[in-house]
């Protein structure tokens, strides 16, 4: 359905609030900025700002929900003959390859990571965002294969699966806080996920694949 006019503008105002927030923390840092000045900035008011941000640290992260199900999406999308681990590591290529904002191949990069590490706050709501994206990856996992409850498969491939992502993010992170250019580091990139492939195991590479509709 198309977007309507009300809806719109509330996506508008939530990103305006957002991008506002967003300078003033690489500005100064997220500890020294209150939600009162950024409502101020963005000429909203303080009430406003909670009605589209309950906590402050989703004004920051205010993109972790695709990061949630990120893993689990690619999971389920994947096409038929696809295993759990090769749909990741296919859309990861894709992404990296196409130099892509989403995975942090950005200029301007290091900032956004250099605010996340000099604040308590955002670093443990980012591990939680973390743990949540495990967990749904998990429960599709248990879903795809029809494992049972007390089954622990699902939860340690969950595991292995999630590295591949973790450890993708954790090198981007680390190249782009060093000031370098993106498109440098997403041909290194494709490297290192050849090598996470070489790394994994065949039980792993071909754990829930997707057989004949």
């Amino acid at each position: 359905m198309a977007e309507g006019l009300r809806e719109r503008k509330k996506r508008q105002t939530r990103q305006y609030i957002s991008d506002v927030a967003t300078g003033l923390f690489v500005e100064r840092g997220f500890d020294a900025v209150t939600v009162a000045e950024i409502a101020d900035a963005a000429d909203v008011s303080v009430n406003t700002v909670y009605n589209y941000f309950p906590a402050k640290e989703d004004l920051f992260l205010d993109r972790s929900a695709g990061m949630v199900d990120r893993l689990a999406r690619w999971v389920r999308g994947r096409g038929t003959g696809e295993s759990a681990a090769g749909a990741v590591l296919r859309e990861l290529r894709e992404e990296v390859e196409a130099v892509s904002p989403r995975v942090g191949l950005i200029p301007g990069y290091a900032r956004f990571i250099r605010v996340i590490e000099e604040a308590p706050a955002l670093r443990s709501r980012l591990w939680g965002v973390m743990q949540e994206a495990q967990a749904n990856l998990e429960q599709a996992l248990r879903e795809e294969t029809g494992a049972a409850d007390g089954d622990d498969e699902p939860y340690l491939m969950a595991g292995q699966i999630g590295w591949i992502n973790s450890a993708v993010m954790a090198v981007i992170g680390r190249e782009m806080v060093k000031g370098r250019d993106p498109r440098e580091v997403s041909r290194e990139v494709l490297d290192l996920l050849d090598d996470i492939e070489e790394l994994l195991g065949e039980k792993v590479l071909n754990y829930a694949v997707r057989g004949e509709a």
